[in-house]
């Protein structure tokens, strides 16, 4: 194992920030998510808490990576999958990173993701 990044996001503050800042979900969010979680906060809040639980994975900073590059898909399955790309898969490369796990969670209140990168 490379490494386990964890998150929380308050969902109330995050429905906030969504409806204060224009532009931020299109910044944050790829199409895909934006369209899979069709603008719900507590949706949106576990996949921006993945984005920063795979910082943390990574063990690396805010910033060392755009947004972009890391989103959730949902399997068939319901199961959420990673996908990196661009600077933070570089990144992961460089880390021996060859496989991530995401489990999400959210109720109206609290947002939550774990990745772990092997």
């Amino acid at each position: 194992m490379i490494g386990v990044g964890i998150d929380a996001v308050d969902v109330t503050r995050f429905s906030l920030v969504l409806g204060r800042r224009p532009g931020f979900e299109e910044r944050v969010f790829t199409p895909l998510e934006r369209s899979t979680c069709g603008g719900a906060p507590g949706r949106l809040a576990a996949r921006f808490a993945a984005k920063e639980a795979t910082m943390k994975a990574l063990g690396v900073g805010l910033g060392a990576f755009g947004f972009h590059d890391v989103w959730v898909e949902r399997q068939p399955s319901g199961q959420p999958l990673l996908r990196v790309v661009g600077e933070a898969a570089e990144l992961a490369a460089a880390a021996g990173v060859s496989r991530w796990h995401v489990s999400l969670t959210h109720t109206g209140t609290v947002a939550e993701a774990v990745v772990v990168a092997e």
